[in-house]
């Protein structure tokens, strides 16, 4: 599929394309110019539509593990399906790591045990808030897509390139 070339190197524009979408993703608003929002919500739907499909798909796998005293204990597991660990991987490729954000109420000990089995935190809110959040829209409103919504501002000064900001609905 062919997309805006923006007049930069495809290195450039790629490295661009996925600051973008990282930040759209994290923050959930991006002011931008309105062809780089274009391709930036592009990319962020069909993220968004992965994750939708597939946020839910879980098995519990239960496993016999020899404990430190050499006894048999019985743990279960859930594991991702091997499609929603097909998603996973398509994303954490694309987007940017983003380390978590320690709160102003949160001491360290508080953190690294909020944080503790985490790596990809963007990762893991589109898998947690928007799969489930943009799955019961869906049925709700019977439509799959439009995630995003393009506010014009006008053109900007300088260079008079139309501003716009892009925001999840």
């Amino acid at each position: 599929m062919a997309q805006r070339k923006m007049g930069r190197p495809a290195d450039q524009r790629m490295a661009l394309l996925r600051n973008q979408v990282t930040y759209f993703l994290w923050y959930g608003k991006l002011e931008t110019t309105l062809e780089r929002a274009k391709e930036v919500r592009r990319i962020a739907e069909k993220f968004i539509t992965l994750a939708v499909n597939e946020y839910d798909k879980t098995v519990e796998v239960t496993k016999e593990i020899n404990n430190e005293k050499g006894q048999t204990v019985t743990e279960t597991f859930t594991n991702d399906t091997a499609s929603k660990l097909a998603a996973r991987r398509t994303m954490m490729a694309f987007l940017y790591p983003i380390p978590d954000v320690q709160k102003d109420d949160e001491d360290k000990a508080e953190y690294r045990e909020r944080t503790k089995g985490i790596r990809h935190p963007l990762v893991e809110k589109i898998f947690r808030e928007y799969g489930p959040k943009y799955r019961t829209r869906k049925e709700e409103k019977g439509q799959g897509g439009g995630y995003t919504r393009i506010l014009r501002k006008g053109p900007r000064r300088g260079d008079a390139a139309e501003m716009v900001i892009l925001e999840l609905v």
